[in-house]
C-alpha cells in the first residue's frame, strides 16, 4: 500500500485495470502484509469509502473511484520473509506470454498463493519479479504438489474472460493431465461421472468426497501405459471440481501416486526410495480461445523430468504390456531453445 497510509488516511484512485474488481479483493492486493481479518474489520468499520460513501465487501469499484483507506499497520517482517523468498526459490518458466495474459508451468511444491502457513506462492512471486507489471491475477488454482500449466490475466478484462471460461469446464477449454496411478487400468477410454462433495475435517483442512449430495462432476480418462503395478492416464476435465481427479481416481481404486490427501500412503513411502518424491499429477496441455482475440490458444507443459525419470526406471524394471499410439510424444523430453 501506499507509504502515507500506514499512518495517514491515504486516497487511492482506482485504475481502469482494476474495473469492476470487488472492494475486499482490491484491498487485499493493495494493502500487502495487512492482516485480512484485519480489512474486514475495517470495512465492516465503514471506515474504507469509496467516492465518500460506505460501501461492503462485495462491491464492485470502477475506474476513477477515489477510495479513502484508513491507516493499517504492516506486518513488516513476514512481509520481507515473503519477498525474499518471492525473488531468490521460484523459477517460473514461461511456456506463452502476451499483453492479455502469461502462461507458466508450475513446478510440483509450489501453491499458487500465499496463505494457510505458506508464505509466499505463484503469484506473490510473479509480482516481486515483475515489479513494473500494473496487473496480475490468477486466472484458475492448481493444487499445491501437482505441476503444468497455469494462466494468469495481465488485464482485468482478460482475467474477467478467462474467469468465465473455466467456470464452462469443458464447454469451452480443453484440458489434460497425465498421472500415475495404483493398479492396472484396463478401459482405453473410461467416462466417469461421480458428484463431488466438500467437507471440513475437524482441522479445519479442506478434503472432498464421492457423495449423492455433491455437485456433478464429469472425467474423462484415456488410457496411456499399464505396467504390472501402475498405470499412465490422461485425465480430460469436463467439469473443474475441487480435487476432482484425485478423488475421481481414489474412490474407484487408483489413487494417484504420491497423494498425501487421498493415495495410498504406506505405497507413497515406498516409492519415495524408488525415486518418486512427488504427486505424480501434472497439469499437460489447454486448448482454448483467446480471452481477446479471435483465435484459439494451444499450450503444452512438457512431463516434468522427475516423472519422466520414474516411468523409464519402471519400464527397466517392469515389462509394459499397453501403450498408446500418442505414448512417445506425451512423455518426450522439452525442446531446447535454438544456440545463440
Amino acid at each position: 500500500m501506499p507509504e502515507t497510509g500506514k499512518n495517514s488516511v491515504t486516497y487511492v484512485v482506482v485504475g481502469e485495470e482494476d474495473q469492476g474488481q470487488r472492494l475486499d479483493n482490491f484491498l487485499i492486493r493493495l494493502c500487502k502484509g495487512v492482516p485480512k481479518s484485519h480489512l474486514y474489520r475495517v470495512l465492516r468499520s465503514g471506515e474504507v469509502r469509496v467516492n465518500k460513501k460506505r460501501c461492503d465487501a462485495t462491491w464492485r469499484i470502477q475506474a476513477g473511484d477515489q477510495i479513502r483507506v484508513p491507516p493499517m499497520r504492516l506486518a513488516e517482517r513476514s512481509r520481507s520473509g515473503a519477498e525474499d523468498a518471492a525473488k531468490e526459490r521460484v523459477c517460473l518458466p514461461v511456456v506463452y506470454e502476451d499483453e492479455a495474459l502469461l502462461a507458466i508451468d508450475k513446478p510440483a511444491g509450489i501453491a499458487v498463493h500465499g496463505g494457510s502457513g505458506v508464505s509466499f506462492g505463484v503469484i506473490e512471486s510473479l509480482r516481486q519479479q515483475r515489479p513494473q507489471a500494473r496487473f496480475l491475477e490468477l486466472a484458475h488454482r492448481l493444487d499445491r504438489e501437482t505441476s503444468g500449466l497455469l494462466l494468469i490475466g495481465k488485464k482485468r478484462s482478460a482475467l474477467n474472460a478467462l474467469h468465465d471460461m473455466f467456470r464452462e469446464a469443458g464447454q469451452v477449454a480443453d484440458k489434460r493431465y497425465l498421472m500415475l496411478v495404483k493398479g492396472r487400468w484396463m478401459n482405453p477410454l473410461q467416462q466417469v461421472k461421480l458428484p463431488l462433495h466438500k467437507y471440513l475435517l475437524e482441522s479445519g483442512e479442506r478434503r472432498v468426497r464421492v457423495a449423492p449430495e455433491g455437485k456433478p462432476s464429469h472425467t474423462v480418462f484415456r488410457l496411456l501405459a499399464r505396467w504390472q503395478r501402475f498405470s499412465l492416464l490422461e485425465g480430460q476435465l469436463k467439469t473443474g471440481r475441487t480435487h476432482q481427479l484425485r478423488v475421481h481416481l481414489a474412490h474407484l481404486g487408483y489413487p494417484i501416486l504420491g497423494d498425501e490427501k487421498y493415495g495410498d500412503f504406506a505405497l507413497n513411502k515406498s516409492l519415495q526410495k524408488e525415486g518418486l518424491k512427488r504427486m505424480a499429477l501434472h497439469a499437460r496441455s489447454m486448448d482454448f480461445p483467446h480471452p481477446l482475440e479471435a483465435r484459439r490458444l494451444h499450450l503444452v507443459a512438457p512431463l516434468p523430468g522427475a516423472l519422466r525419470q520414474f516411468i523409464a526406471c519402471l519400464d527397466a524394471r517392469e515389462p509394459r504390456d499397453y501403450s498408446a499410439e500418442n505414448l512417445a510424444e506425451l512423455l518426450a523430453e522439452p525442446e531446447l531453445p535454438p544456440s545463440a
